[in-house]
Protein backbone atom coordinates (compact mmCIF):
# COMPACT_ATOMS: atom_id res chain seq x y z
CA UNK A 1 0.00 0.00 0.00
CA UNK A 2 2.68 2.32 0.39
CA UNK A 3 3.38 2.40 -2.78
CA UNK A 4 0.54 3.44 -3.87
CA UNK A 5 0.52 6.55 -1.47
CA UNK A 6 4.11 7.98 -2.28
CA UNK A 7 3.25 8.43 -6.03
CA UNK A 8 1.29 10.14 -8.29
CA UNK A 9 -1.87 8.89 -9.59
CA UNK A 10 -1.48 7.19 -13.35
CA UNK A 11 -2.46 9.90 -16.08
CA UNK A 12 -4.94 7.11 -17.69
CA UNK A 13 -6.20 6.76 -13.84
CA UNK A 14 -7.22 10.69 -13.59
CA UNK A 15 -8.13 10.38 -16.84
CA UNK A 16 -10.73 7.35 -16.57
CA UNK A 17 -12.04 9.01 -12.75
CA UNK A 18 -12.88 12.39 -14.57
CA UNK A 19 -14.67 10.46 -17.44
CA UNK A 20 -16.66 8.51 -15.26
CA UNK A 21 -17.37 11.45 -12.72
CA UNK A 22 -18.56 13.48 -16.32
CA UNK A 23 -21.22 10.29 -17.33
CA UNK A 24 -22.57 10.14 -13.86
CA UNK A 25 -23.27 13.78 -13.49
CA UNK A 26 -23.90 13.42 -17.33
CA UNK A 27 -26.60 10.84 -16.92
CA UNK A 28 -28.51 12.83 -14.09
CA UNK A 29 -28.24 9.61 -11.95
CA UNK A 30 -29.64 10.69 -8.07
CA UNK A 31 -28.08 9.59 -5.36
CA UNK A 32 -30.71 7.95 -1.86
CA UNK A 33 -29.10 7.20 1.26
CA UNK A 34 -25.57 8.25 2.32
CA UNK A 35 -22.61 5.55 3.15
CA UNK A 36 -21.52 5.06 6.89
CA UNK A 37 -19.13 6.86 8.17
CA UNK A 38 -16.89 4.05 9.42
CA UNK A 39 -13.52 3.72 7.78
CA UNK A 40 -14.03 -0.27 6.37
CA UNK A 41 -17.48 -2.00 5.08
CA UNK A 42 -18.23 -4.30 2.17
CA UNK A 43 -20.69 -2.56 -0.21
CA UNK A 44 -22.54 -5.70 -1.68
CA UNK A 45 -24.79 -4.14 -4.57
CA UNK A 46 -27.55 -5.27 -6.59
CA UNK A 47 -29.00 -5.86 -8.82
CA UNK A 48 -25.85 -6.46 -11.36
CA UNK A 49 -27.43 -5.55 -15.06
CA UNK A 50 -25.02 -4.19 -16.94
CA UNK A 51 -21.15 -3.71 -17.34
CA UNK A 52 -22.37 0.19 -16.94
CA UNK A 53 -23.30 -0.90 -13.20
CA UNK A 54 -19.39 -0.13 -11.60
CA UNK A 55 -19.28 3.23 -13.45
CA UNK A 56 -22.24 4.52 -11.54
CA UNK A 57 -20.95 2.96 -8.43
CA UNK A 58 -17.82 5.05 -8.75
CA UNK A 59 -19.89 7.99 -9.13
CA UNK A 60 -22.25 7.65 -6.54
CA UNK A 61 -19.36 6.76 -3.85
CA UNK A 62 -17.25 9.67 -5.34
CA UNK A 63 -20.65 11.97 -4.43
CA UNK A 64 -19.90 10.38 -0.98
CA UNK A 65 -16.39 11.26 -0.81
CA UNK A 66 -15.50 7.52 -1.20
CA UNK A 67 -12.86 5.77 -3.61
CA UNK A 68 -14.33 2.33 -4.03
CA UNK A 69 -12.05 -0.89 -4.27
CA UNK A 70 -12.62 -3.87 -6.46
CA UNK A 71 -11.17 -7.32 -6.15
CA UNK A 72 -9.25 -8.73 -9.74
CA UNK A 73 -7.57 -11.50 -11.29
CA UNK A 74 -3.38 -10.82 -10.30
CA UNK A 75 -2.10 -10.97 -13.65
CA UNK A 76 -4.83 -7.90 -15.01
CA UNK A 77 -1.77 -5.78 -12.13
CA UNK A 78 1.44 -6.69 -14.57
CA UNK A 79 3.26 -4.65 -16.81
CA UNK A 80 1.89 -1.37 -18.27
CA UNK A 81 -1.75 -2.02 -16.27
CA UNK A 82 -0.15 -2.77 -12.82
CA UNK A 83 -0.29 1.21 -11.89
CA UNK A 84 -3.73 1.95 -13.67
CA UNK A 85 -5.41 -1.09 -11.74
CA UNK A 86 -4.26 -0.38 -8.48
CA UNK A 87 -4.83 3.47 -8.83
CA UNK A 88 -8.72 2.31 -9.28
CA UNK A 89 -9.02 0.43 -6.43
CA UNK A 90 -8.43 -2.65 -7.79
CA UNK A 91 -6.97 -5.66 -5.04
CA UNK A 92 -5.10 -7.83 -6.99
CA UNK A 93 -6.78 -11.81 -6.51
CA UNK A 94 -4.86 -15.00 -7.13
CA UNK A 95 -6.60 -18.00 -7.21
CA UNK A 96 -3.59 -19.71 -7.57
CA UNK A 97 -2.39 -19.40 -4.19
CA UNK A 98 -3.41 -21.84 -0.91
CA UNK A 99 -5.18 -19.28 0.70
CA UNK A 100 -8.79 -18.52 -0.84
CA UNK A 101 -10.61 -15.19 -2.47
CA UNK A 102 -11.91 -14.77 1.31
CA UNK A 103 -8.72 -15.45 3.10
CA UNK A 104 -6.35 -12.64 0.73
CA UNK A 105 -9.50 -9.81 0.97
CA UNK A 106 -9.98 -10.44 4.25
CA UNK A 107 -5.95 -10.04 5.03
CA UNK A 108 -6.31 -6.93 2.70
CA UNK A 109 -8.74 -5.37 4.33
CA UNK A 110 -6.42 -6.65 7.68
CA UNK A 111 -3.53 -3.95 6.12
CA UNK A 112 -5.46 -1.13 5.46
CA UNK A 113 -6.89 1.87 7.72
CA UNK A 114 -9.57 2.28 5.20
CA UNK A 115 -11.24 -0.28 2.52
CA UNK A 116 -14.49 0.29 0.77
CA UNK A 117 -14.75 -2.69 -1.36
CA UNK A 118 -17.95 -3.06 -3.88
CA UNK A 119 -18.71 -6.43 -4.64
CA UNK A 120 -21.81 -7.65 -7.48
CA UNK A 121 -23.27 -10.05 -5.22
CA UNK A 122 -25.38 -11.47 -7.72
CA UNK A 123 -22.78 -12.88 -9.10
CA UNK A 124 -23.50 -12.44 -12.53
CA UNK A 125 -25.74 -10.41 -14.53
CA UNK A 126 -27.80 -13.80 -15.79
CA UNK A 127 -28.50 -14.16 -12.32
CA UNK A 128 -32.20 -14.93 -10.89
CA UNK A 129 -31.74 -12.71 -8.35
CA UNK A 130 -29.92 -14.84 -5.39
CA UNK A 131 -26.95 -13.74 -4.22
CA UNK A 132 -23.76 -15.68 -4.08
CA UNK A 133 -22.56 -16.03 -0.38
CA UNK A 134 -19.07 -14.37 -1.07
CA UNK A 135 -19.94 -10.99 -0.01
CA UNK A 136 -20.95 -12.09 3.33
CA UNK A 137 -18.04 -14.83 4.08
CA UNK A 138 -15.70 -11.70 3.29
CA UNK A 139 -17.55 -9.53 5.93
CA UNK A 140 -17.44 -11.70 8.49
CA UNK A 141 -13.64 -12.81 8.04
CA UNK A 142 -12.79 -9.57 7.79
CA UNK A 143 -14.80 -8.37 10.73
CA UNK A 144 -16.55 -5.51 8.72
CA UNK A 145 -20.15 -4.62 8.06
CA UNK A 146 -22.04 -5.01 5.26
CA UNK A 147 -23.51 -1.75 3.16
CA UNK A 148 -26.53 -3.12 0.73
CA UNK A 149 -26.53 -0.62 -2.28
CA UNK A 150 -29.79 -1.04 -4.40
CA UNK A 151 -30.11 0.22 -8.15
CA UNK A 152 -33.41 1.32 -9.97
CA UNK A 153 -32.35 1.81 -14.29
CA UNK A 154 -35.57 3.13 -14.68
CA UNK A 155 -35.53 5.96 -12.61
CA UNK A 156 -31.38 6.35 -12.66
CA UNK A 157 -31.62 6.01 -8.66
CA UNK A 158 -29.13 4.72 -6.36
CA UNK A 159 -29.05 4.15 -3.07
CA UNK A 160 -27.49 3.34 0.16
CA UNK A 161 -28.70 1.09 3.05
CA UNK A 162 -27.44 1.08 6.83
CA UNK A 163 -24.25 -1.09 7.71
CA UNK A 164 -25.52 -4.37 8.79
CA UNK A 165 -22.76 -6.13 11.06
CA UNK A 166 -23.64 -10.02 9.95
CA UNK A 167 -24.33 -12.43 12.03
CA UNK A 168 -23.43 -16.50 12.16
CA UNK A 169 -26.69 -17.11 10.14
CA UNK A 170 -26.00 -15.96 6.60
CA UNK A 171 -30.09 -16.35 6.39
CA UNK A 172 -31.01 -13.80 9.02
CA UNK A 173 -28.13 -11.81 7.36
CA UNK A 174 -29.82 -11.75 3.95
CA UNK A 175 -32.94 -11.57 5.11
CA UNK A 176 -32.51 -7.91 6.87
CA UNK A 177 -30.85 -6.58 3.75
CA UNK A 178 -33.58 -8.15 1.21
CA UNK A 179 -36.43 -6.62 3.35
CA UNK A 180 -33.97 -3.44 2.85
CA UNK A 181 -34.04 -3.51 -0.46
CA UNK A 182 -37.45 -4.31 -0.79
CA UNK A 183 -38.57 -1.58 1.04
CA UNK A 184 -37.05 0.20 -1.86
CA UNK A 185 -38.03 -1.33 -4.78
CA UNK A 186 -40.84 -3.81 -3.42
CA UNK A 187 -42.22 -5.09 -6.83
CA UNK A 188 -38.64 -5.76 -8.34
CA UNK A 189 -38.66 -9.51 -9.32
CA UNK A 190 -35.09 -9.75 -8.16
CA UNK A 191 -35.56 -8.55 -4.66
CA UNK A 192 -38.32 -10.93 -3.99
CA UNK A 193 -36.09 -13.49 -5.37
CA UNK A 194 -33.83 -12.46 -3.03
CA UNK A 195 -36.15 -12.39 0.27
CA UNK A 196 -37.53 -15.81 -0.83
CA UNK A 197 -33.60 -17.10 -0.76
CA UNK A 198 -33.06 -15.90 2.17
CA UNK A 199 -36.10 -17.42 3.85
CA UNK A 200 -35.16 -20.85 2.49
CA UNK A 201 -31.56 -20.26 3.56
CA UNK A 202 -33.27 -20.03 7.52
CA UNK A 203 -35.01 -22.84 7.29
CA UNK A 204 -32.17 -25.10 5.80
CA UNK A 205 -29.94 -23.76 8.82
CA UNK A 206 -33.04 -24.95 11.52
CA UNK A 207 -33.22 -28.42 10.11
CA UNK A 208 -28.86 -28.98 10.10
CA UNK A 209 -28.73 -27.35 13.47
Amino acid sequence: MSERTSRKRSILSRIVRRIIMALYRFKGWKLDGHLPDIDKFVIAGAPHTSNWDFVFFVGATAEEGVEPNFMGKHTLFQGLMRNFMFDMGGIPIDRTKRSNVVEQVAAEFAARDHLALVIAAEGTRSSNGEWKSGFYNIARAANVPIVPAWVCNQDMVLGFGPAIVPTDSYGETLLEIARFMRSKLPDYERYKVLEAQALRLIEEEKTNA
